[in-house]
């Protein structure tokens, strides 16, 4: 499996043969932010494309078919319908809170994003506490939405901000239990060790009924803490007029509309990354041949693979079920998710003490 510290060693001593180190820092620093951007709006134009297909076959339709071949432009469309928009100024809003509020959000994402290791020596931020970081890191989109729904000056807004602001808080929760149930059997918060500790085995296989459970868990309490359907009430159009960002035309809606898939995406990365054993291959004991084909396939490969069939299952889940009422939102997390989520943390820890795991 290639390593690319080997590639960003070798940038880092050239750079700073040529130049004083601090310079060589900076320079470093601003390209990784322009990478992390522009693989962001890569990310963001093949989510919104895979959406409305995956949406259409779900239901039985097309999709976009007009625009360039199947499609294909329709988003690059609309990313300059929403660059050309004008951004309308509230006269009675609270200007400041109100221009923050999208940033925040984008703020949020980009800093969770830049936690997950991609390949092999292709992390940008990698410490020995990196699950409490992308957990903190992510928290961060929540004070936005409340932000927008206060700053807008609008009672719909308000109401749709709390609703969301109280949804992703409570899933929160059940998200944090089911990746601490999998640090337990790990042992480490670092992302790269976690990834190195699934070598002979993705923890999905290996962590028995517990890593099932958890992943499960994971995959509904994240779907929900993106608000995306069935939990998306703070858009619910017929009561809410959009939630939080009723008031915000031009980039600054296009900022919420872009977090919310590349939160999903996230949320599908830490998945693939704990449970799926991230840019790892896929090996069977006692098939030396196939591991070793399976070794030959590049680890940004895996990683992107599994990422996007996780994807896959969250629009899954999101065109499947009908919305639900905030009561049984909240329900659901309370009264279930929640209790389940502490017996299997506990039976995790059983599992580990009495070491029956493999």
């Amino acid at each position: 499996m290639f390593d690319f510290s080997i590639v960003t060693n070798w940038i880092h001593q050239t750079l700073t043969s040529l130049m004083p180190e601090g310079l060589a820092v900076f320079i470093e620093c601003v390209a990784i932010g322009i990478c992390i951007l522009l693989m962001y709006a890569v990310l963001a134009v093949i989510l919104i494309y895979m959406e409305r297909k995956v949406c259409a076959f779900f239901q039985c339709r097309l999709g976009p078919n007009r625009v360039g071949k199947w499609g294909s432009i329709q988003v690059f469309a609309d990313v300059i319908k929403m660059l050309i928009k004008e951004i309308i100024e509230l006269k009675h809003a609270d200007k400041f809170l109100y221009e923050l509020a999208p940033f925040m959000v984008i703020i949020a994402s980009v800093m969770a994003f830049s936690c997950i290791p991609i390949n092999k020596g292709m992390e940008i931020l990698d410490f020995n506490v990196g699950v409490f970081f992308l957990l903190a890191a992510s928290s961060i989109g929540v004070v936005g939405i409340l932000l927008a729904g206060w700053g807008s000056n609008n009672k719909f807004s308000l109401i749709g901000a709390m609703r969301s602001g109280a949804q992703i808080i409570s899933y929160e929760l059940s998200v944090g239990l089911s990746i601490l149930t999998m640090v337990v059997l790990t042992g480490s918060m670092q992302f790269s060790e976690i990834v190195a500790n699934q070598a002979d085995g993705w923890f999905i296989f290996k962590g028995h009924i517990p890593a099932l459970i958890a992943f499960v868990i994971y995959l509904i309490a994240g779907n929900a803490e993106t608000n995306r359907g069935p939990f998306d009430l703070p858009e619910a159009e017929s009561e809410l007029t959009a939630g939080y960002h009723t008031e915000y035309s031009g980039m600054h809606f296009g900022f919420f509309y872009l977090a919310e898939y590349l939160n999903m995406f996230i949320v599908a990365s830490v998945a693939t990354t704990i449970f799926l054993g991230g840019w790892m291959p896929f090996h069977v004991v006692g098939l030396d041949g196939f591991n070793a084909i399976m070794d030959y396939i590049p680890g940004f490969i895996w990683f992107f693979g599994k990422a996007f069939f996780v994807v896959f299952l969250l629009m899954w889940i999101k065109w499947t079920f009908p919305r639900l009422r905030i009561d049984q939102i909240l329900s659901l997390e309370w009264k279930y998710l929640v209790p389940i989520s502490l017996v299997n943390l506990i039976i995790m820890v059983l599992i580990v003490v009495f070491g029956l795991h493999f």
